[in-house]
């Protein structure tokens, strides 16, 4: 196993300081487990309503303040989400961007980047392509790389969503989070550590990167597929946050694409929220009985992302 990188309680509070003047606190909500056809209540972590529509902002505000920002700008490869956030954060500092998604992006997170000021690039079949171009597109003009989820201030960044879950809703004792490239549960990781609530990794049947490397020992390439491929669909998970994820002693769930579109429409007809395919993955888990709440479970969901056309959560 590597090194535990020291991405911890007080690296975390610290990027908090750095971000919080740029960025909501987003809110709890208590969702009755009959709600949801559940024999228990569940807490909702609603960060589909940070700044750009998912938590990835925390990462890339923490990433660029830390580092300081050349003058050629900053540059990321994205499945929508993450590229949002830097353009958006770019914006707010001032700071030209320049974002590569891949073919799969959808229309709503094109846009969403185009908005925030940034030059989209679009082209590869799945983020592993748009991933090298912006590498390549880096070196060459010398602006500043910020990864999708395998850096440390990115990390430190994401783990801002446990220290408020932690503080607005206390007594946790699991907290489930889907998973992509693993930066937002990486980040979590480093704030629980192995005293807090359990951490259950959610991933779609099509996109097991987080599975694959538990079973393996290490971070190996997976599949990449399903509906929520946009947003989850990593080829392998970070090497930086692998390490966390085994001492937190991460538990691993695959959820098919039916119980996702099922998790969306709930969240819906419950809660009268608008999530997109991989930020309702998390609730998909306890819909399909992938993870199962042991007795007396207190059980925080982390929803992740909202960047979707409305229209297509009833589709």
């Amino acid at each position: 196993m590597n090194e535990t990188p020291s991405i911890d309680r007080d690296a975390i509070r610290a990027a908090a300081r750095r971000i919080t003047p740029y960025l909501r606190r987003t809110p709890v909500l208590r969702l009755a487990g009959p709600d949801l056809g559940l024999p228990h209540d569940v807490i909702l972590k609603l960060e589909l309503q940070q700044a750009s529509g998912s938590f990835k902002p925390r990462g890339a505000f923490n990433a660029l303040i830390s580092a300081g920002v050349p003058a050629a700008g900053v540059v990321a490869a994205s499945g929508g989400n993450h590229g949002a956030a830097v353009a958006y954060a770019a914006r707010a500092l001032g700071v030209p961007a320049e974002i590569f998604v891949p073919e799969i992006t959808g229309a709503a997170k094109r846009a969403l980047i185009e908005a925030y000021g940034a030059r989209l690039v679009v082209g590869g079949a799945a983020y592993d392509a748009a991933r090298q171009a912006s590498e390549a597109r880096a070196a060459e003009t010398g602006a500043l790389l910020v990864h999708a989820y395998d850096q440390r201030e990115v990390l430190e960044g994401q783990g801002t969503v446990a220290l408020e879950f932690e503080e607005d809703a206390p007594g946790l004792r699991h907290v489930l989070v889907a998973t992509g490239g693993g930066g937002l549960i990486g980040g979590m990781a480093g704030w629980y550590g192995t005293e807090g609530p359990r951490l259950v990794s959610v991933e779609p049947e099509g996109c097991p990167t987080l599975a694959t490397a538990l079973r393996d020992g290490r971070p190996v390439p997976a599949p990449v597929g399903g509906v929520a491929a946009d947003s989850l669909g990593a080829r392998q998970v970070g090497a930086l946050m692998f390490p966390l994820a085994q001492r937190a002693a991460v538990a691993a769930a695959l959820v098919p694409d039916g119980a996702i579109r099922q998790a969306q429409r709930l969240l819906w007809e419950a809660a009268r929220v608008v999530a997109e395919p991989g930020g309702a993955t998390a609730l998909a888990a306890l819909l399909s009985g992938a993870w199962v709440a042991p007795a007396g479970a207190r059980v925080g969901i982390v929803v992740c992302g909202g960047n979707c056309e409305p229209g297509s959560v009833l589709g």
